[in-house]
């Protein structure tokens, strides 16, 4: 069994909404191979890494850049699954107040050390989220789950 670990920093219910909505279309009843893990910034670490067979990070924009939690967590899982983990496909899910562009690069810069495959282009929501981008949302739930049962990634 394949383990798709999702890693969110929810501090507003609406981000909470994204969540679901990715994990949600990560646990489609057509996907039986996968097992889903969901984890807030500070309860996940090295181990949950090592473990995955793949990652989908959300984080809210904050001052131009990903939220604190997150690159609290990058920070802490960096070198030690730096070796292991080159190659393991991930995506991002974003809510920005402006264009999510800070928040995107910022976690790129990072992510290109870690040399992780980017399965898509992140998903941006900007303002208030919509059932258009919670359906986006669900869908990067299920293609990521989808390739990692497939072996695709």
């Amino acid at each position: 069994m394949k383990q798709l670990l999702i890693v969110s920093n929810c501090p507003a219910p609406s981000t909470l909404d994204i969540q679901q909505a990715v994990a949600a279309g990560a646990k489609h009843e057509d996907i039986a191979g996968v097992e889903v893990i969901i984890k807030q910034p500070l309860d996940a670490g090295v181990d949950d890494v090592l473990k995955a067979d793949g990652l989908l990070l959300g984080t809210t924009e904050n001052f131009g850049a990903m939220s604190g939690l997150i690159k609290d967590f990058m920070e802490r899982i960096y070198y030690p699954v730096l070796e292991q983990k080159q190659g393991m496909p991930y995506a991002l899910f974003i809510k920005a107040g402006e264009d999510g562009q800070g928040a995107v690069s910022s976690l790129q810069r990072i992510i290109t050390g870690l040399r992780w495959q980017e399965i898509q282009a992140p998903i941006i929501c900007t303002g208030k989220v919509t059932q258009q981008y919670l359906e986006r949302a669900k869908e990067l739930g299920m293609t990521m789950a989808a390739g990692l049962e497939a072996e695709i990634y």
